[in-house]
């Protein structure tokens, strides 16, 4: 499973989480069959509220699971489609969320209960 966090930094695992799924600097890719991950830049960083395009820039088919401290329904109803989970992200950095996600201990992200607003994470 390939597991795509959204972080401030390309320093692995112990990258910290970015409070925005769309406009993080960075994606950490952690393959748990491998255990391995990279980082790559976010070169959709900059868009207007609303317009992001992660699947662009992650690629289709790159990904099955995002964790994040929150996202909009759109959002989330974007990545079901790509057949992609969301789960809220509640620990700091990759390792513990990784750690949290392995161990089933993470919620995940519907439409039901996906942010309304910026207020929400």
């Amino acid at each position: 499973m390939k597991i795509c966090i959204p972080t401030e930094s390309k320093e692995g695992l112990s990258a910290r989480v970015h409070g925005h799924f769309g406009s993080t600097p960075f994606f950490t890719i952690y393959d748990t069959e491998n255990d391995t991950f990279k980082a790559m830049d976010n070169t959709n960083a900059h868009h207007s509220h609303g317009m992001c395009h992660p699947i662009g820039v992650l690629g289709t088919g790159s990904i099955d699971v995002v964790v994040c401290q929150g996202m909009g329904m759109r959002a989330v109803q974007k990545l079901n489609e790509a057949n992609i989970k969301a789960y809220k992200a509640s620990a700091d950095t990759v390792a513990d969320i990784i750690k949290k996600l392995k161990g089933g201990e993470l919620e995940e992200i519907t439409a039901q209960n996906a942010c309304a607003q910026h207020g929400c994470h």
